[in-house]
């Protein structure tokens, strides 16, 4: 069975595995990122496709970069947290291992994994969001990655759902992922449980009574054990994840929507409001059929199983 190898390249840490083409992943390698350092992240990739081809023989090599990655599948044109500026990614990694190399978006490697293995298989026409620090995510049309004129489609983060609304990383304001994402979800708890501490009394508890220390897992441990303001977080969230759904059914009109990323992990509490406003808000709902809101299936080793799959097909 033919082996690649899938490197998933994030803020804080590089991972890579060994990946069969039914989307096992057989052996796996870990490193920390030196995030402000290019050269030294191109040596830890090629030091850890080197450990794993010690062991196996694979064919080629995927990259999941967090970034603008070009057309070519080769550049990383810009990664917002790695010192990456047209970096010329391709060509040094298949300097280091002597493989074929394909460089991909890390949003886009992990929605075609969940396309061809996980959640959305079977599939021809599906959006993936991945809802982690900020809102990601990837589209499949008629069974094939869509990638753009550029390279760089699948933004949804940075939609406009709020003309004028908060500040974006991104230098905007009003995008989606400020409403929609694991950080806009800490900031309505934090809210929340400072202007209603009543509500929030398990919240609080997880944070030391300190509303400014709440983060996601406290949210979501609260929401679970019944606190009503990690509770309403989630709904306030889920409904503006919802919304943007909506839009997006509009202009894409996709058979599901499959939520990834760390806040998926949350299950319902996500899921359910997304759906329901999903299904309020979508267009001409009497007269279509509504698209389906489904969980990620294969967790934080979809990055590492897309990349090798698309290295696999280049």
């Amino acid at each position: 069975m033919a082996l690649a190898i899938g490197v998933d390249i994030g803020g804080t840490k590089v991972a890579a595995g060994v990946v069969d083409e039914r989307g096992v992943i057989v052996a796996t390698s870990r490193r920390d990122t030196p995030s402000q350092d290019p050269a030294k992240i191109e040596e830890i990739i090629g030091d850890v496709v080197r450990e794993l081809q010690a062991a196996h023989e694979v064919e080629a090599v995927g990259v999941g970069a967090a970034g603008f990655v070009d057309a070519a599948r080769s550049t990383v044109v810009f990664a917002p947290n790695l010192a990456w500026r047209d970096e010329p990614l391709r060509t040094a990694v298949e300097a280091r291992c002597g493989l074929p190399v394909v460089v991909e978006n890390d949003a886009n490697a992990a929605a075609w994994a969940e396309a061809r293995f996980g959640a959305g298989r079977g599939e021809g026409y599906l959006v993936i969001l991945t809802l982690g620090t900020g809102l990601g995510g990837g589209l499949v049309v008629d069974g094939q990655l869509y990638r753009g004129r550029l390279g760089i489609a699948g933004e949804f983060g940075h939609l406009t759902v709020e003309p004028g609304g908060r500040r974006c990383g991104c230098g905007g304001r009003g995008c989606w992922e400020r409403y929609a994402s694991g950080r806009a979800l800490v900031r309505e708890a934090q809210e929340l449980a400072s202007i209603s501490p009543a509500i929030a009394g398990r919240l609080l508890e997880l944070a030391g009574g300190r509303p400014e220390a709440i983060t996601g897992l406290a949210v979501t441990q609260a929401a679970q054990d019944g606190d009503e303001a990690a509770l309403e977080a989630f709904r306030v969230v889920g409904t503006w994840l919802g919304h943007g759904m909506a839009s997006l059914a509009a202009v894409l009109d996709p058979g599901v929507f499959v939520l990834g990323g760390g806040v998926s992990a949350a299950g319902e509490l996500v899921r359910e409001p997304a759906a329901r406003t999903l299904h309020e808000r979508i267009t001409a709902r009497a007269y279509r059929e509504v698209p389906g809101v489904r969980l990620a299936e294969l967790g934080p080793e979809a990055g590492i199983v897309g990349a090798a799959d698309l290295a696999r097909r280049r």
